[in-house]
């Protein structure tokens, strides 16, 4: 019998999955290096992931109990990362479903649950958070019965363990007692007793599926991957079976084995295990690798398809290559195309040698992608967001999504008022204890611009999450945006006379003393059409002093303008302007003869 476990880690936001990752890697004695034990959420290594409390991209650990060796691999919780919950759980054979004893399970819990179901694995559950103030176990777990009922969970899911844990504290047990626990032990052994080992045959020929890629400045290009079958040795010549079932042959330069949170260099590896290779320079994601002699293909990973795209271009404003490192339409299409080495999810297309259109699972997916290459030095400006139709039968069809919204009792009027605007249905609707859960069907499209007025309506008081439903005919007829823009008609320095005299117009995007060129949108009318306004204009002065004079002016505090912000805000003649320093929203024509000529252009 092989003596590992592969186990992936399925839970909601924020619901402590990484902090008892944390607690199994310590107690099991894994050496960590000095980072790891100075930071507080050793798998969340990602800046962006740690300054948004989410996973984003799937991670793998190891620790050794009683000689068995088991992998742990953190999958993300968030639907937009459909792409990479489908691969982590090809590595796995079983999963820790981690559920929160106040807030019972979540949807974007049912998200990644619905796909373990689908793959057959081996479920335990385990209740955290109980040292939690208002910790309500039983309703935690009940909720999870029913949330395994509403997935269709065959007979044998049902028969799941429970453990009691609290991930801070690092303790586990079978009973809600946190004073009769010791330490995590009672999870190790629930997993050596309840996750199966894999089922590999290592006499078979060599059988191994990628399913993540990394890189490494000394050893190149890293491919991850479980063995289905056989054995695999540092060194070895192996046979690459890319996604066209075309075969190549390559020599392995390297081959790893996750300890802790490290990889350490192997002379071999069998069946049921987790490596990491280096040597084949070409390999990406859902692609075998197997033996020279007798090579044979394992199936191909099914991803989602993305349902929104943005168009990608060279940054041309007046602004342009003052800020960024990387601006070049050549870097910033190395850079795209690289990350379709790493995220499946992801389409990249070239129209033409300054343009792209990159499509993905959703609103966030895209603004983590653009986010991501901000900080690293890119500078270029993206188009509003629009969702990717399919014909069908000569008719057009759209993304819906679901979405589960939690909110107090009071604000239930504004939602449902607002949803109703967006075309959306109301599909299940509940409440306890003064919360109100809602459930609706909703066009992607509609969603749009919904996440910053749902956290005003509800006083940052409501909890909302989606995940992909299906394509339906499309509603058509969308009410666009009500308001206009505020445009600087000259560019210079944002001066407070000029602002304070434009302010009353609507809201202000932008302070006093920042460099700003003609054609940028300082603000939002609050009319329907676009209005030029001078931001930069100074007072006249004169020798001449007034009693009381400039006493009673008031400038109001600017909104600021995120990046999800910026791109929920823009119409279809405006861009945003990422650079590493600022997120600037500007027109696409700048000035107003330019803009003028484009609307006859279209017209005629």
């Amino acid at each position: 019998m092989i003596n590992i476990r592969n186990i992936a880690i399925i839970a909601h936001v924020d619901h402590g999955k990484t902090t008892l990752v944390d607690a199994l890697l310590r107690q099991s004695k894994t050496h960590l290096n000095k980072e790891a034990k100075d930071q507080e959420m050793i798998m969340d290594s990602n800046e962006l992931e740690r300054e948004r409390g989410i996973t984003i991209f799937s991670k793998n650990a190891s620790v050794q109990y009683q000689g068995i060796k088991i992998n742990i691999i953190d999958t993300p919780g968030h639907a937009d990362f459909g792409g990479e919950v489908e691969r982590v759980l090809n590595m796995a054979d079983g999963c820790l479903l981690l559920i929160d004893a106040k807030e019972g399970p979540m949807p974007q819990t049912r998200f990644v649950l619905k796909k373990a179901l689908e793959m057959g694995h081996k479920i335990i559950i385990v209740i955290n958070k109980i040292d939690k103030p208002g910790a309500r176990c039983q309703f935690a777990l009940d909720a999870t019965f029913e949330l395994f009922l509403e997935l269709g969970a065959g007979d044998h899911s049902f028969d799941f363990p429970v453990l009691y844990a609290s991930g801070r504290d690092g303790k586990a047990g079978v009973e809600a007692d946190l004073s009769q626990m010791t330490d995590i032990t009672p999870l190790f052994e629930a997993i050596a007793q309840h996750i199966p080992s894999p089922i590999a045959d290592t006499a078979k020929p060599l059988q191994m599926l990628v399913t993540s890629i990394t890189a490494d400045n000394f050893k190149g290009r890293i491919a991850i991957g479980r063995i289905y079958n056989g054995a695999i040795k540092a060194g070895q010549e192996v046979m690459q079976i890319n996604r066209q079932g075309v075969q190549k042959k390559y020599k392995l330069t390297s081959l790893m084995t996750f300890a802790g949170l490290g990889k350490i260099e192997t002379e071999a590896a069998q069946a049921g295990d987790i490596v990491a290779v280096a040597g084949i320079e070409d390999a990406t994601i859902g692609e075998t690798i197997a033996d020279v002699e007798s090579p044979e293909a394992l199936p191909l990973i099914n991803i989602e398809e993305p349902t929104v795209k943005m168009t990608f271009m060279v940054n041309d404003s007046p602004f342009a290559g003052k800020e960024g490192e990387f601006c070049t339409s050549r870097q910033i299409k190395e850079r795209l195309f690289k990350e379709l080495e790493t995220d499946v999810a992801l389409r990249v297309e070239e129209i033409d040698p300054t343009h792209w259109i990159v499509s993905g699972r959703g609103e966030l997916h895209l603004a983590i992608l653009i986010e991501r290459l901000r900080r690293e030095g890119y500078e270029f400006q993206v188009s509003r967001p629009q969702v990717i139709m399919r014909q069908v039968e000569g008719k057009a069809y759209a993304p819906y999504e679901k979405i589960f919204i939690e909110v107090p009792e009071q604000y239930q009027g504004s939602i449902m008022q607002k949803m109703g605007e967006r075309k959306a249905e109301l599909k299940e609707m509940r409440t306890n204890n003064g919360i109100v859960f809602l459930e609706f069907i909703v066009p992607t499209k509609g969603l749009f611009g919904y996440r910053n007025e749902f956290l005003t309506d509800t006083k940052g008081l409501g909890i909302m999450n989606t995940s992909f439903h299906q394509y339906l005919p499309d509603p058509g007829s969308w009410k666009e945006r009500i308001n206009g823009s505020l445009i600087a008609s000259e560019s210079g320095v944002t001066n407070f006379y000029g602002l304070i005299n434009v302010q009353d117009r609507g809201v202000m995007f932008l302070d006093h003393g920042i460099q700003i060129y003609e054609g940028q949108v300082v603000g939002q009318n609050s009319r329907g059409e676009d209005i030029r306004v001078n931001v930069c204009k100074t007072k006249q002065l004169s020798n001449m002093r007034s009693k009381g004079e400039g006493s009673d002016e008031h400038f109001n505090i600017p909104k600021d303008m995120g990046l999800e912000d910026a791109l929920e805000y823009i119409g279809d003649d405006e861009l945003v302007e990422i650079t590493p320093k600022n997120v600037r929203i500007r027109k696409m024509y700048l000035t107003e003869i330019a803009q003028k000529q484009a609307e006859r252009k279209s017209k005629g």
